[in-house]
């Protein structure tokens, strides 16, 4: 059994207590506008293109063997559904102008990454984070990964979107230690607008988190324009109330993934958004604070 995975973080104190190793898989059923890690959509391996260190050899085009890649109007275009990850394209460039991003992993070979910082995990109450992308869309593989975790006394966390069948959310989240739980928006049909996916499953899954007594942290991404408002904060209140949900992360607004997009060739349509920082939330997080949340900025 084999999963792509396109980073494996150590060190992080930001994904759970403690410190953790990120476990990043690739695939994500969500298109959110902001998404930081555009690498992390598409399932399959890809191709990262450095214009500026491209010379226009061309010697990529020539040696792919499947005939991904091709260039139009002498611009790199890449086709990842052709893709056989040979990676003959980055070893023969000439100007190191290409890299990948998404390698096929067994559960061995994960395991055996985390495993090298059990001691850091154990001293400072910390473990291991799976996350993506999707996790839930690697659920078969993901599951193994989690009870192998348990049989070696790690903690685990899970953080994910929820989106995803009951059946299958249901028999991963029972695995976890704790969900970190993305929350994009309260509004149904402004979850469709930015991500391209309905919320209501995700609700129904948070809800059974919630009422199994599964340890969830919801997650919020404040994006300007999106669900900044103190409006937007107050109504998050009341739909995690509904949920049963009170312990509360808030995400500001970065740009960190910007490059990115240009590396894959993509359009960003948050290019021209203002970075939040944490002073600019303050009276946002109060609103939390006084509907009795736990709340972390």
């Amino acid at each position: 059994m084999k999963a792509t995975i396109f980073n494996i973080q150590k060190f992080s104190i930001h994904d759970g207590p403690g410190i953790r190793t990120v476990v990043f898989f690739k695939g994500c059923p969500l298109r959110c506008r902001w998404c930081s890690n555009p690498e992390s959509q598409v399932i399959h391996t890809q191709i990262l293109w450095e214009q500026e260190r491209c010379i226009g050899c061309k010697t990529c085009e020539s040696t792919c063997p499947a005939k991904s890649i091709r260039f139009v109007d002498n611009r790199f275009t890449f086709q990842h559904k052709t893709c056989t990850g040979c990676l003959e394209c980055i070893r023969q460039c000439p100007a190191k102008a290409m890299e990948y991003t998404g390698k096929n992993m067994t559960i061995p070979e994960v395991m055996t990454a985390v495993k090298k910082d059990i001691d850091f995990y154990e001293e400072s109450g910390g473990g291991v984070t799976l996350s993506g992308g999707e996790v839930l869309i690697w659920h078969e593989f993901v599951t193994e990964v989690l009870k192998e975790l348990k049989q070696e006394h790690i903690h685990s966390a899970l953080e994910t979107t929820g989106f995803a069948v009951e059946s299958v959310f249901q028999k991963v989240a029972g695995q976890a230690d704790l969900l970190l739980f993305d929350m994009k928006h309260y509004s149904d049909r402004k979850h469709q607008t930015y991500t391209g996916v309905s919320n209501s499953l995700i609700i129904k899954n948070m809800t059974w988190a919630a009422k199994k007594g599964i340890p969830t942290i919801a997650r919020i991404p404040v994006i300007p324009d999106v669900n900044d408002s103190l409006k937007d904060a107050a109504a998050f209140c009341r739909r995690l109330t509904e949920i049963g949900i009170r312990q509360v992360h808030l995400l500001p607004f970065h740009q960190f993934g910007q490059k990115k997009y240009e590396l894959l060739r993509s359009d960003y349509a948050m290019k021209d958004t203002k970075t939040l920082h944490p002073e600019d939330l303050i009276e946002y997080k109060q609103i939390f604070e006084s509907a009795g949340f736990d709340v972390t900025l």
